[in-house]
């Protein structure tokens, strides 16, 4: 079976469109909200899916790889997760509970403690909220305030939580910038420096990059005129998602949990894009094997279906009853969807078929990138991939440490030892340098210390590229999404149970599309190419 054929569906068969589509999307234009994001991109109306494939209300069939923005753990109508629903539905239970006790709700709380680290897992608490995962991300920031006593939040540069007010305060940018600044103000959030291996804010890249990261959030929190005074917890993203898919090395998340442990900081794991086996583990922090505090979840949860909840330690567990609450917690249908999810992903081994599907694809992703400058990164973990591009004609010069043909440096999310058998955390970068003098004293010569190891700055992002590509790649019926700090960056989040030949397809298909954008737009133009003029601007965002 081909691989963009749907299999066979107790459907009727789409009729011809006559036009139909072009009618819904000019009705959907003038009624709906100017916040619309993805509909401007991808000009599709769906009417049926299965597994990774899609099909338009005008027959053309797409492979998905934006899996409702990684809410399809199993891909489009699993049976596992159409058997549970239908399960529920044949029962006449209720389909909507508050946070009264059922069968349902029991047997997903089952599944998810299952999956959870150990040490979290057997002295955790549960709460259900309201089913997007920025209220689960306002309650874990209520939950932390609430039982510490405190008010300010540690979070990180790049990050994305949501698009609530205290979401959008702990985010490093979205949409409504305005909004997002004035309530980080209000909300007394510190930003700290998250390790971006590509585009470094130390200037170095790598482990030293990572290591001065953590030493920036150490000493910025010991310092009584450092501005930050003593949090109620830290929240931050294991792999950053729409910040464009930077995998936070498993040395400095280790280094994040001894941190706010040894100052009794609760450390806040967003997950509701990374869990469910998306990054090639059950839960992105079981890479380091770091047990955070709270665990924000959504998104695969659900198994497709609205469901979010908060995580904790039970001695968090302090606030009053209706310090949380929210009318749509107990949906049935999503815990019964959600439960089938965690058991498939779970007994199937299908986060370790992620970590070696994407490893695959991030090989051969890097392999095509060299020679080609447009690219200048290609990173990630598991199925939660991200390709940069850039715009090399604006004056790049190759520094230490940065490969020269657009593949740009490769971080390695596990830094498990470094160089002499030390872990990379062992001891500050910032000690008294060798000899005993101050750190940064001038080395012999003249030169700071760690002047070899600096780098010339990444060129700049290309997102007109990036949307081209984008546009090209629907052409070639391949939907994939954009992130990154300006929106350059490709990110594919395909299903778990994408197969062998549709991960070649889609390959095939990305790299054909960038190869024809790039051509296109060539290496000197900033402006979206004349093909992908029809098409709206890019724009980014899960949008929870």
């Amino acid at each position: 079976m081909a691989v963009t054929q749907l299999p066979p569906m107790a459907l009727a068969a789409v009729p011809g469109d006559g036009g139909a589509t072009q009618g819904i999307l000019r009705r959907q234009a003038l009624r709906e909200s100017a916040a619309r994001t993805y509909a401007r991109a991808l000009p599709i109306v769906p009417v049926r899916a299965r597994g990774m494939t899609v099909e338009g209300a005008d027959g053309r069939r797409y492979l998905d790889c934006l899996s409702g923005a990684g809410a399809l753990a199993l891909g489009h109508n699993h049976p596992v997760v159409l058997d549970a629903i239908r399960a529920v539905l044949d029962s006449e239970a209720p389909l909507q509970v508050l946070d009264l006790a059922t069968p349902v709700k029991d047997a997903f709380t089952d599944e998810l403690f299952a999956t959870l680290p150990p040490g979290l897992a057997s002295r955790a608490r549960v709460q259900f909220c309201g089913p997007a995962g920025t209220d689960a991300v306002e309650a874990a920031l209520k939950l932390v305030r609430t039982a510490t006593g405190r008010d300010g939040l540690l979070a990180f540069s790049g990050a994305y939580h949501g698009m609530t007010a205290g979401a959008l305060a702990a985010s490093g940018g979205a949409p409504a910038d305005g909004v997002m600044a004035a309530g980080a103000a209000a909300a007394g959030v510190t930003r700290l420096p998250f390790p971006y291996d590509y585009r470094c804010p130390f200037g170095v890249g790598g482990e030293r990059g990572a290591e001065l990261a953590a030493h920036w959030a150490e000493k910025l929190l010991d310092d009584p005129k450092g501005g930050a005074p003593h949090p109620a917890g830290m929240i931050l993203e294991p792999v950053q998602g729409e910040g464009g898919v930077i995998p936070a090395p498993d040395g400095w998340l280790r280094r994040m949990r001894e941190i706010t442990a040894a100052r009794s900081i609760p450390l806040i794991a967003d997950e509701v894009q990374t869990g469910v086996g998306r990054t090639g583990a059950f839960w992105a922090v079981d890479h380091s094997g770091v047990e955070p505090d709270v665990m924000v979840l959504s998104k695969a949860i659900g198994g497709g279906l609205p469901l979010a909840v908060v995580v904790y330690r039970e001695d968090l567990d302090v606030w009053p009853p209706g310090a949380h609450a929210g009318t749509f917690r107990g949906n049935q249908l999503a815990m019964a969807a959600g439960a089938a999810t965690l058991a498939h992903v779970r007994q199937n081994n299908l986060a370790e078929r992620a970590a070696t599907v994407g490893g695959r694809m991030l090989e051969r992703l890097r392999r095509f990138a060299a020679g080609r400058p447009q690219i200048g990164d290609v990173r990630g973990r598991g199925l939660m991939i991200g390709v940069e591009l850039v715009a090399p004609e604006a004056g790049f010069a190759t520094g230490a440490g940065v490969a020269p043909t657009g593949a740009g440096p490769v971080a390695n999310p596990d830094h498990e030892e470094a160089p002499g058998g030390t872990t990379p955390y062992e001891a500050s970068p910032y000690e008294a340098s060798p000899g005993g003098g101050a750190p940064y004293e001038a080395s012999p010569g003249g030169t700071a210390p760690y002047a070899d190891a600096m780098r010339t700055a990444a060129p700049p992002a290309a997102p007109a590229l990036a949307a081209a590509v984008q546009q090209e790649c629907l052409r070639r019926g391949l939907i994939v999404e954009l992130g990154g700090r300006h929106g350059a960056v490709i990110r594919l989040l395909p299903p778990l149970t994408i197969t062998d030949e549709q991960t070649e397809a889609v390959l095939d298909r990305l790299t054909d599309a960038l190869d024809a954008s790039i051509r296109t737009a060539g290496t000197h133009s900033r402006e979206l190419p004349p093909t992908a003029a029809p098409f709206a601007p890019p724009s980014t965002g899960d949008h929870r």
